[in-house]
């Protein structure tokens, strides 16, 4: 009973633990990309609920209600809004990926004007990408008020807005300008966030926060990425100086008079700096947030030399938006997501903590673990390097949103389940009639050899025993159906704009949904493969193949020496050092 109740405790810690997701999301503008896409990528680093969901178009009838459900990614799971911890929202009205008998139904915090026609997208713990190329990412911010939901007060939080802009738009200004306006009508909850919004022309960053516990309150701002450069956010608001009167930024109204009226801001101090006025810092401790921009930067603009060292959480090295030394790929930016300070004085392959075996994963501890909650989890003050790769990511993608093509092959989204550095990029297009049944099925609390997810899973937490033997054995597999993808790329497309031509545009919607469900499948078979391979070759912790079975794999001489075995039992006397 005892091993029971500990078990429960746990894994209520771990769920408690979902809202602090901590994301790390990018723009790369038209004229920085390789092929001159519009770019955005999104890693959601919270374990929670793992599912890729289609969301299908709709007609609704006149007057109607769209109703509007709590989300735990905001202030964590709770119960009296239905749904689950491990599924987010339980409705029939979302279509059928979100109809789940035997959950509890998802429970309105209120309800917003239905539009006759809904467009059809694809959503996970934020809306991804619709069927006209509307792309979204997002990320977790600090924020200095982070106010519960109300009914009739507060109703709305990142994830249900980024739904009904995608339900409701096809360009990323008139996004922004919708979820602003709903933040003002109807409140905002939760923490503080940011959402990059982008279609095939331009790009947008748009955050928000709450700024009073009571009352219908709610406070934005948006800024346009330049076409030629590139944009991260790691858990910090990155929008500085609010300047009137320009295309490429937008606010709400009450940006100024809601910093006066707490007395954050007053016009003496000249232009009101978002982050610094509504933000509060990094989560956590000192460049848990800061040192992923730093990284991110320095990958696509090595040249600038950014110094991976600043005086305080508010500073400026590093600007909104930057130019890369080369043109970028789908490819170069998921390698972003997949980097663990490689090469780098952070290198987290690297050292004790590390182990044997470069694993670069660091379980966090202390407020890392529980947002929002001081109770700590080990007495020790301390803190490891946050990586843009973390294993508690859920999943991964880089959305494409490329002019000159029709919607439905233009919007392109490459999601990678699990972690980042052992996911397998897949694409699906945003013109599919559905999404891969594996893709859209997943629950951390249940194994299941249907669920996409939880095959990822598996194997990317296998491969911590052995990793950096294993990484390079799911890097084969991997690689091989990326590069068979990537190579496909334009085959496919070329049929699928010929039939479009041709006007056979459900021919070519079928087609691509069955590319896009037969690679899926394949990926999740060979995952499985892969899976029974790594447990029978690393099997007790020997190397074992057609060549040989039971082939030592000792430890490298450096941890050995660090360990102290050195000191092991050599002789009959007890020698210095040892108990």
């Amino acid at each position: 009973m005892k091993k029971l109740l500990l078990t429960f405790v746990v894994g209520a810690i771990l769920l408690a633990a979902y809202p602090a997701s901590a994301c790390t999301t990018t723009i790369t503008g038209k004229k920085a990309s390789a092929d001159g896409s519009v770019m955005v990528s999104h890693s959601d680093d919270g374990l929670g609920d793992g599912r890729l969901i289609y969301v299908p178009a709709m007609d609704h009838k006149k007057g109607s209600m769209r109703a509007v459900y709590y989300d735990a990614c905001s202030l964590g799971y709770k119960p009296e809004w239905g749904a689950t911890e491990t599924h987010r929202i339980v409705s029939k009205e979302r279509g059928p990926g979100y109809n789940t008998p035997g959950d509890p139904s998802s429970v309105p915090i209120g309800f917003i004007p239905q539009v006759k026609h809904t467009y059809a997208y694809f959503d996970a713990n934020y809306a991804i990408m619709n069927e006209h190329q509307l792309s979204i990412g997002e990320c977790t911010d600090k924020a200095k008020v982070e106010p519960e939901p109300a009914s009739g007060k507060r109703l709305f939080y990142s994830s249900e807005l980024s739904r009904v802009a995608l339900e409701r738009c096809t360009k990323a200004r008139d996004a922004v300008k919708l979820m602003g306006k709903l933040i003002d009508k109807y409140g905002y909850y939760g923490t503080g966030e940011t959402l990059l919004v982008a279609d095939p022309d331009e790009g947008w960053v748009m955050e928000m926060c709450g700024y009073d516990e009571e009352g219908t309150n709610g406070v934005w701002v948006a800024q346009r990425v330049p076409d030629d450069s590139f944009f991260v956010a790691a858990n910090q608001f990155r929008i500085r100086e609010v300047r009137k009167h320009t295309r490429d930024m937008m606010y709400s109204k009450n940006i100024f008079s809601a910093a006066k009226e707490k007395g954050w801001w007053s016009p003496k101090e000249g232009k009101l700096d978002w982050t610094k006025v509504y933000g509060d810092g990094e989560y956590h401790h000192p460049y848990y947030s800061l040192r992923r921009v730093w990284r991110a930067q320095s990958l696509v603009a090595p040249s600038k030399k950014l110094s991976a060292w600043v005086k305080g959480p508010m500073t400026k090295e590093y600007p909104f938006a930057i130019k890369p030394d080369n043109k970028l790929s789908v490819e170069n930016i998921f390698s972003i997501h997949r980097d663990n300070y490689e090469g780098t004085e952070f290198d987290l392959t690297k050292g004790m903590a590390s182990g044997p075996f470069n694993n670069p994963n660091r379980f966090e501890g202390q407020a890392e673990a529980t947002s929002g909650n001081d109770e700590a989890l080990t007495p020790l003050k301390g803190a490891f390097e946050r990586p843009l790769n973390i294993y508690r990511c859920v999943y991964a993608y880089v959305n494409q949103s490329r002019k000159g093509l029709p919607d439905t092959i233009g919007g392109l989204t490459w999601f990678g389940p699990d972690r980042p550095a052992t996911a397998c990029l897949m694409p699906f297009y945003a013109g599919v009639n559905n999404l891969p049944a594996p893709l859209q099925q997943a629950d951390i609390l249940k194994f299941s050899h249907n669920s996409m997810w939880t095959a990822f899973n598996y194997v990317a937490n296998y491969a911590m025993l052995k990793y950096s033997y294993m990484i390079k054995d799911i890097k084969a597999v991997r690689d091989n159906y990326e590069a068979e993808a990537f190579g496909k790329q334009a085959e496919i497309e070329k049929t699928a704009l010929g039939l479009i031509k041709n006007k056979k545009l459900a021919e070519a919607k079928q087609m691509l949904t069955k590319y896009c469900d037969t690679n899926a499948q394949n990926i999740l078979k060979d995952w499985w493969k892969l899976s029974e391979t790594l447990y029978i070759k690393y099997n007790d912790g020997y190397l074992n193949t057609s060549a040989g079975v039971g082939t030592p794999v000792f430890y490298p001489a450096w941890w050995l020496k660090k360990v102290g075995y050195e000191q092991g039992p050599l002789t009959y006397t007890k020698q210095p050092g040892e108990h």
